[in-house]
């Protein structure tokens, strides 16, 4: 027979099984309870309505909510932007050609038939071809003409809704994105940033404060991206002064561009400029519109006057 305190070694055994599932179901729900603690502490973004964007402090955060221009309201218009866009780099093409007479200086002769070579000028003297456009040393069939005109003509009132549509695509996170633009999932598009940007005027290390604008902004990603995407040019055009391509970032528009282009003027990719310096490459470099912007309060308000 089993001795008594073997049974209850047993059976104390088996009541101490239960135990340490008792401990693990009750460390499930502290777990939960720290989850949801986090989440709390998460500073949440109040919701927009459509056609509303929040205006951000210096220091990222929200400070109030306001309703975007009517000119956000245009239709987005591929074809006429890529019209305009097309029209502003054509018309600051430089024209290039020859010289008048280029390929033809040359005291040449043709020896005439019955010697047994090629009905060819050449130079005198000598059996070497020239000033022909099929001989070795010849000028060239085609050159480009200088006299060409590059330039395109739009109408002034294509170019304006141009404009309009490259604003109203602005807001669209899906075609910023497109663009490989990165920005914050919680930012309202465009960005609307305080008219104390316009004011902030360090003594030193400004650059150094545009950067913490836009990092407290989130904005800071995209800088890096452009600044990331810089690249030798492909082809001849390094040889000729543009040896470098360099991303687009972010495009802030202020009423005053002199002030703020000390502190974000020397970012790689970022530009600064007033609203009357906008149009449709500005907003939609190479014709693809959505650029990340960020305008300042003052700024959005001139746009107001504008019709869509």
């Amino acid at each position: 027979m089993a001795d008594p305190e073997e049974k209850k070694d047993a059976a104390g055994s088996a009541e101490a099984e239960p135990a340490p599932k008792r401990r693990r179901r009750a460390s499930k729900p502290a777990k939960a309870a720290k989850a949801t603690k986090g989440k709390e502490e998460k500073r949440e973004t109040p919701a927009v309505k459509a056609g509303q964007v929040h205006v951000y402090s210096l220091g990222g955060d929200v400070v109030k909510t306001i309703d975007l221009p009517t000119v956000f309201r245009s239709d987005i218009r591929l074809d006429l932007i890529r019209r305009a866009v097309t029209a502003f780099q054509a018309n600051r093409r430089q024209p290039y050609g020859p010289g008048i007479g280029a390929g033809m200086r040359h005291s040449v002769r043709w020896s005439g038939k019955g010697h047994g070579v090629s009905r060819v000028p050449r130079l005198r003297g000598t059996m070497t071809g020239a000033q022909a456009p099929g001989t070795v040393g010849g000028r060239r069939a085609h050159p480009p003409r200088p006299d060409t005109v590059w330039a395109k003509k739009i109408n002034e009132h294509e170019r304006r809704l141009a404009r309009n549509a490259a604003l109203a695509a602005l807001k669209d996170p899906q075609m910023v994105a497109s663009r490989g633009h990165r920005f914050p999932d919680d930012v309202t598009l465009p960005v609307v940033i305080e008219d104390g940007i316009e004011t902030l005027t360090p003594e030193s290390g400004a650059t150094r404060e545009g950067l913490k604008i836009l990092n407290h902004l989130g904005l800071m990603h995209d800088v890096e991206r452009a600044k990331d995407g810089r690249h030798i040019r492909a082809g001849r055009g390094k040889m000729r002064g543009r040896r470098y391509r360099q991303p687009r970032s972010v495009l802030v528009v202020v009423k005053e561009a002199r002030t703020v282009r000390r502190l974000l003027g020397n970012l790689p990719g970022v530009e600064v400029v007033s609203p009357a310096a906008l149009n449709a490459e500005v907003l939609a470099p190479g014709g693809d519109p959505g650029r990340l912007t960020v305008f300042s309060e003052g700024a959005l308000e001139v746009l107001r006057s504008w019709p869509p």
